[in-house]
């Protein structure tokens, strides 16, 4: 159990001549001057990275790095008046990720640049500056994602829309024929003339909206207890169906999308979230024995039988042996492994390795061309930028003070967390490899933006959870107050909660 907060006491003899109290801080100005940092970061990179691959250093070498600076900027001002009480170490490590993405195409750019003509690339072309736009358009939309939800606890009258939604994005690269939808082997994308989506990425948030939801509703059932093994409390087997519904599904995308990493981060999301919600190690236990169950099947079955189960049992024997093919259905996770021991501790250097040599560099396998260059010292920074997210994400989570809202915050912070353990785990051969992309850091668009909406979120709720009560409400589009929108306030039954800072 957790204390409730007292207020303090007013000053003694508190009357007309007693001083007000003091303004809680909303700590913008920390963001500002980590945003600066990041910003610092960027600019050396920039300007290592030519002089490695360039063997000079341009004049416009800040030019990609003052656009990143002005798009992050603009987010900065946006969050001092659409979530002013929101954690300020969001945006500063986001920016840090995105911006070393960004940073990281255009050294890719260069690679693919004849050395003669690298000094004239233009900085207004490749994908360098592809990913800047869409790195614009995805901060536009948390921006309006954040001014249009005034409270997350309004998505709450959407969830079982949302949750319908989410899994129509899922289901439509399965039913949708390979030409249109399928890139090396997995079915996650519908391919449009130009570009490509890849619509799990945004279905990930309209089924999280619809798991707090439900499990805020079904606490209490799914919390009772049946039979008690080995110290642990297991739920009545009657409760199971949501879980055995969500695994069936899951089971789908892994048959039928053939994609072992959007098939775990669905369950998982899921399973995590009720534990999170009823706080039963049972369901954990649970979870994870179906997920090894079903990929143990369709793996044996693969061997076995073939069809939609073969993908998966090849990619499998693939990962347990990857030099017994390193020529051919290895040669990804080769090349992957190769580029991460190259760079050893200290890495190449910004600019100065090979990371074209790892196939699709630019998408799944950007943080082993990236470890090629900075080392493991360099990779274990970034995934402590990583962790410092989800950890921030966490403390959202806690702080906030209605069930949803945490339940919503701990699901957006785990998703984020699965899925860079997801890709990191499958260039690392650690699990076998996926079609994920590294969130901010990898070229594409869906991506890019679906996983700023969920940090313009995990912002609104941060916001909600350190305001201080009876604050402001924070300012945004439209007229009406958080909690609103325009309708009657959402009532869902709050969790004890202890405020952190």
């Amino acid at each position: 159990m957790t204390a409730t907060a007292i207020p303090a006491p007013s000053p003694a003899g508190g009357g007309a001549g007693a001083p007000a109290p003091a303004r809680p801080r909303n700590r913008r100005n920390v963001e500002l001057g980590l945003l600066l940092f990041v910003i610092g970061i960027l600019t050396i990179y920039a300007a290592v990275v030519e002089g490695n691959a360039v063997k000079e250093v341009t004049s416009d070498f800040w030019v990609q790095t003052a656009i990143i600076a002005a798009i992050f900027g603009a987010a900065h001002v946006a969050i001092r008046f659409l979530a002013p009480y929101a954690d300020p170490v969001f945006l500063p490590c986001v920016a840090l990720i995105n911006g070393l993405g960004v940073a990281f195409l255009r050294r890719l750019d260069y690679a693919t640049t004849k050395a003669a003509d690298r000094a004239d690339l233009s900085v207004f072309g490749g994908d360098g500056f592809r990913q800047l736009g869409w790195t614009a358009a995805a901060v536009v939309g948390a921006i309006v994602l954040m001014a249009v939800v005034r409270d997350h606890r309004s998505l709450s009258r959407y969830a079982y829309t949302l949750g319908l939604a989410g899994i129509v994005l899922v289901l439509i690269p399965a039913v949708l024929p390979s030409k249109y939808s399928a890139i090396h082997g997995a079915k996650l994308w519908i391919k449009l003339p130009g570009f490509t989506i890849q619509p799990g990425e945004f279905a990930k948030i309209a089924l999280l909206v619809f798991f707090a939801y439900y499990l805020v509703r079904k606490r209490e059932v799914l919390s009772l207890a049946s039979k008690r093994f080995l110290g642990i409390d297991f739920p009545r087997g009657r409760d199971l169906g949501p879980v055995v519904l969500v695994w069936l599904m899951s089971l789908m995308v892994l048959i039928f999308e053939k994609d072992l990493g959007t098939s775990l981060m669905y369950f998982g999301l899921f399973v995590v979230t009720l534990y999170v919600a009823t706080e039963r190690v049972s369901w954990l236990i649970i979870g994870l024995g179906l997920f090894l169950g079903g990929a143990f099947l369709a793996y044996f079955l693969g061997k076995s039988v073939g069809g939609p189960f073969l993908n998966f049992s090849e990619r499998a024997t693939t990962w347990l042996d990857p030099f017994g093919d390193a020529n051919d259905k290895g040669y990804q996770l080769v090349q992957s492994l190769l580029g991460l021991g190259t760079g050893g501790l200290t890495g190449t250097g910004p600019g100065a390795g090979q990371p074209t040599k790892v196939p699709e560099v630019w998408t799944d396998f950007i943080f082993s061309g990236m470890g090629e260059e900075i080392g493991l010292f360099g990779l274990t920074a970034l995934l402590v930028t990583y962790l410092l997210l989800v950890e921030r994400g966490l403390r959202a989570a806690i702080n906030v003070r209605d069930s949803f809202g945490k339940l919503f915050a701990g699901g957006l912070a785990f998703t984020l967390g699965l899925q860079v353990f997801v890709i990191v785990g499958g260039i690392s051969q650690l699990i076998p490899l996926t079609g994920q992309t590294t969130p901010f850091l990898s070229a594409g668009g869906s991506s890019l933006v679906a996983n700023w909406l969920l940090i313009g979120l995990l912002l609104r709720i941060s916001d909600a959870a350190r305001r201080p009560a009876g604050g402001a409400p924070s300012a945004g589009l439209g007229g009406t107050a958080p909690g609103g929108g325009g309708g009657a306030p959402v009532q869902i039954k709050e969790m004890p909660t202890e405020v952190v800072r």
